[in-house]
């Protein structure tokens, strides 16, 4: 019987950092190019899903990973005390996985529909103290624009459709 599986890595924009998700999708680990040393890692969920996107923002301070669950997750890579944990770490009940790092902001999007996501250009968002978005394209011709914050606020700001796929269909 072949079996195969899906596994994603992407390369900072400096090439100094690389980051993976593990086969089942719940966990990235991110890498330091230099030293070929884990310099963290983080919880996507405890469901498996396929990870479909991973990305840095430009300075690499934050990465993003979206996965067929319909989910969005930015975890802080550079402050990760930003980043959830479980309220039960300290209580050393369960194991390494009460202490992981989870996402500091999330949003989700139609489930099933696959997407990509990147972070906007600092400044992209004008008029606004804001500076940190994420935009995800989808499979479905929509597009949306997240806004977040370091307290792990995270607003849509933008939505649209750039493609209509009935128009694809043949008559």
């Amino acid at each position: 019987m072949l079996r195969t599986f899906q596994y994603k890595a992407v390369v900072s924009t400096q090439s100094t950092g690389a980051a993976t998700a593990s086969v089942k999708g719940t966990l990235i680990r991110v890498f330091d190019l230099r030293s070929r040393m884990l310099v963290i890692e983080l919880r996507r969920g405890t469901d498996t899903a396929t990870v479909q996107s991973i990305t840095f923002n430009d300075d690499s301070s934050y990465l993003c990973a979206s996965s067929d669950k319909g989910t969005v997750h930015i975890f802080a890579i550079k402050n990760p005390e930003l980043n959830k944990r479980l309220t039960v770490a300290n209580v050393g009940l369960l194991g390494t996985y009460a202490g992981s790092q989870w996402c500091m902001s999330n949003f989700t999007l139609r489930s099933e529909c696959p997407c990509i996501c990147v972070f906007a250009p600092p400044g992209s968002t004008p008029g606004t103290a804001v500076k940190n978005a994420v935009i995800a394209l989808c499979l479905d011709g929509t597009f949306h624009k997240y806004v977040f914050t370091a307290d792990g606020n995270c607003n849509r700001e933008a939505y649209n459709v750039f493609l209509d796929i009935t128009q694809d269909l043949e008559i």
